[in-house]
């Protein structure tokens, strides 16, 4: 049995506060060798990038790489179109998913598994204003019990061992 190993290169993490996760798809990228070597060093960014399928491949816009500092002239465009790879049945899946109403496919994580760069992609429905309240809302509570709990127990072993 072989363990994985996978080291996270960047999270979208505005991708689950402005969308509903459906479903995941694991996806390799098509790169230049200064992207790989600019990604190593941690220079990426995904918070503005999207996916899109067209004539049946997939492709991610915007996802930022900066530029690789020990390149010469061979650098690389840190806004490019890079194509994601995909089995062709994951991309019908996927064009089905998407055309429903509302629907979009977004990038969630890039990381490194078994040396090789994989970019984690989602359908993802939008949330509403008050969906985005609704789950600070709810997060915010969850903290101030986990905090209260913990104050709880806190007082509750000083008690104890005064007594």
């Amino acid at each position: 049995m072989t363990k994985e190993h996978i080291k996270l290169i960047a999270k979208n993490k505005k991708a689950r506060h402005d969308y509903f996760i459906e479903d995941k798809f694991e996806a390799g990228i098509q790169l230049l060798g200064t992207e790989v070597k600019s990604m190593r060093l941690g220079k990426v960014n995904l918070k503005e990038s999207y996916v899109k399928i067209r004539n049946g491949e997939v492709y991610i816009y915007q996802m930022h790489i900066g530029a690789y500092p020990f390149a010469y002239y061979e650098n690389h465009e840190p806004k490019r179109t890079r194509k994601l790879l995909l089995h062709k049945y994951e991309i019908k899946k996927l064009f089905g998913k998407i055309n429903e109403k509302g629907a979009a496919l977004i990038p969630l994580e890039a990381y490194f598994k078994d040396g090789k760069v994989k970019i984690e992609i989602a359908v993802a429905k939008g949330k509403k204003k008050y969906d985005k309240r609704e789950a600070i809302k709810s997060r915010d509570q969850k903290r101030d019990m986990e905090r209260s709990h913990y104050v709880s127990n806190k007082m509750g072993a000083k008690w104890l061992r005064r007594g």
